[in-house]
Protein backbone atom coordinates (compact mmCIF):
# COMPACT_ATOMS: atom_id res chain seq x y z
CA UNK A 1 0.00 0.00 0.00
CA UNK A 2 1.38 3.38 -0.96
CA UNK A 3 1.56 6.22 1.51
CA UNK A 4 -1.12 8.08 -0.47
CA UNK A 5 -3.45 5.07 -0.39
CA UNK A 6 -2.83 4.67 3.34
CA UNK A 7 -3.64 8.36 3.89
CA UNK A 8 -6.87 8.02 1.91
CA UNK A 9 -7.83 4.99 3.97
CA UNK A 10 -7.15 6.84 7.23
CA UNK A 11 -9.11 9.87 6.05
CA UNK A 12 -12.10 7.66 5.19
CA UNK A 13 -11.94 6.12 8.66
CA UNK A 14 -11.73 9.62 10.16
CA UNK A 15 -14.88 10.68 8.26
CA UNK A 16 -16.66 7.52 9.39
CA UNK A 17 -15.76 8.28 13.01
CA UNK A 18 -16.99 11.86 12.57
CA UNK A 19 -20.32 10.48 11.36
CA UNK A 20 -20.42 7.99 14.24
CA UNK A 21 -19.70 10.78 16.71
CA UNK A 22 -22.46 12.96 15.27
CA UNK A 23 -24.87 10.04 15.46
CA UNK A 24 -23.81 9.23 19.03
CA UNK A 25 -24.24 12.82 20.16
CA UNK A 26 -27.81 12.89 18.85
CA UNK A 27 -28.71 9.50 20.32
CA UNK A 28 -29.89 9.45 23.93
CA UNK A 29 -28.94 5.77 24.32
CA UNK A 30 -25.18 6.34 23.87
CA UNK A 31 -23.30 7.01 27.09
CA UNK A 32 -20.44 9.45 27.66
CA UNK A 33 -17.84 6.66 27.77
CA UNK A 34 -18.71 5.55 24.24
CA UNK A 35 -18.58 9.14 22.98
CA UNK A 36 -15.18 9.65 24.62
CA UNK A 37 -13.93 6.44 22.97
CA UNK A 38 -15.02 7.65 19.53
CA UNK A 39 -13.32 11.00 20.15
CA UNK A 40 -10.08 9.27 21.22
CA UNK A 41 -10.03 7.04 18.14
CA UNK A 42 -10.75 10.03 15.92
CA UNK A 43 -7.91 12.01 17.49
CA UNK A 44 -5.49 9.09 17.05
CA UNK A 45 -6.38 8.92 13.36
CA UNK A 46 -5.99 12.67 12.98
CA UNK A 47 -2.54 12.51 14.59
CA UNK A 48 -1.48 9.64 12.34
CA UNK A 49 -2.76 11.46 9.24
CA UNK A 50 -0.82 14.58 10.25
CA UNK A 51 2.33 12.53 10.93
CA UNK A 52 2.15 10.81 7.55
CA UNK A 53 1.48 14.05 5.69
CA UNK A 54 4.46 15.65 7.44
CA UNK A 55 6.75 12.78 6.48
CA UNK A 56 5.72 13.00 2.81
CA UNK A 57 6.53 16.71 2.48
Amino acid sequence: MTVQAHLESLEKKHVALEEALHSALTSPSINDTEIADIKRRKLRLKDEIHRLKSSVH
